[in-house]
């Protein structure tokens, strides 16, 4: 009896120490995915750093390509370009607004592969070569739509505001019949805000041209379907609007500008994710794995 209980109580131990090594087993995971996790993110903040720096070193050469439009559109009114630092401080904190923004862009490859390597080892082989071009088209995507708030939609919007300016007038009985003077409306922009207001525009373009990205990487995903999508659009067309006022300045050109761009990027998607439904179709036609719904019904 005595050893009965003994047995039975040496089995339980052995139970417990079983299951105890089975935990153990199933949490060691977990333990190398953070420590995979906190690699990535250093090598990825790393990688910021050293871009921040590097930008931080040539903030002047960079801050002359972003005046380009600004002065592009004085010179059109034979107007110096010349901005103002308001505060003491303002030159110092242009440059750092300048070193994160160039940091980011020039480290986001970087930042993109680590995210890459970190997500990999869980996918499958054929689930790899259907995000990594995904991940290519992301940065090309931003590059796009940064590319056509520089070219296009920034001329346009500052050409538009400076032409609230007004020259002074000195009323005179020769040349006018008013008297009185008439006050001069004259551009004396901050150095700062006219860095904050530009970097605002490319982002918001920028990270607007990545719904196709996304929205393709979804349906890729099953989580979204063109029909789904086409649905949607009385909605999406007020989400649009939304950040299209948030994004972009009170000024109506580029409102509708952006609102345009977006929507049209939206209208790219749902083809995009129905092309990859008619694709999936195929493939499961093919092995004999698809049910239409009228056979199912």
């Amino acid at each position: 009896m005595r050893c009965d209980a003994a047995t039975g109580k040496t089995t339980e131990l052995a139970g417990n120490t079983e299951q105890d090594d089975a935990l153990e087993d199933s949490s060691a995971p977990l333990i190398e995915h953070l420590a995979e996790l906190r690699t990535r993110i250093i090598w990825s903040m790393l990688a910021f750093i050293v871009a921040m720096v590097l930008c931080y070193t040539v903030w002047k050469p960079v801050y002359n390509v972003l005046t380009q439009p600004i002065c592009e559109a004085l010179a059109a009114r034979d107007q110096s370009c010349q901005l103002q630092i308001i505060k003491l401080q303002e030159g110092f904190f242009t440059a750092i607004n300048i070193s994160f923004f160039g940091g980011f862009v020039l480290a986001f490859p970087i930042i993109g592969y680590q995210m890459w390597r970190f997500v990999a080892p869980g996918l499958y082989r054929s689930e790899k070569q259907a995000f990594l071009p995904f991940l290519v088209a992301s940065p090309v995507m931003f590059t796009i739509g940064a590319s056509f708030a520089y070219f296009v939609i920034l001329p346009m919007a500052y050409d538009f505001f400076l032409s609230f300016q007004q020259a002074p007038v000195v009323a005179t009985s020769e040349e006018v019949t008013t008297t009185g003077n008439v006050a001069g409306i004259a551009f004396q922009g901050s150095m700062q805000e006219y860095l904050s207001l530009t970097i605002k525009f490319l982002l918001a373009f920028g990270l607007s041209f990545q719904l196709p990205v996304l929205l393709t990487l979804m349906g890729k995903a099953g989580l979204v379907s063109a029909e789904g999508l086409g649905a949607m659009r009385k909605y999406a067309v007020v989400a649009i609007l939304v950040l299209a006022a948030v994004a972009t300045p009170p000024d109506v050109i580029s409102q509708v500008v952006l609102f345009t761009v977006v929507y049209g990027l939206y209208e790219v998607s749902i083809q995009l994710v129905r092309r990859i439904e008619k694709r999936r179709e195929a493939e499961l036609r093919a092995q004999g794995l698809w049910v239409d719904d009228e056979e199912e019904a």
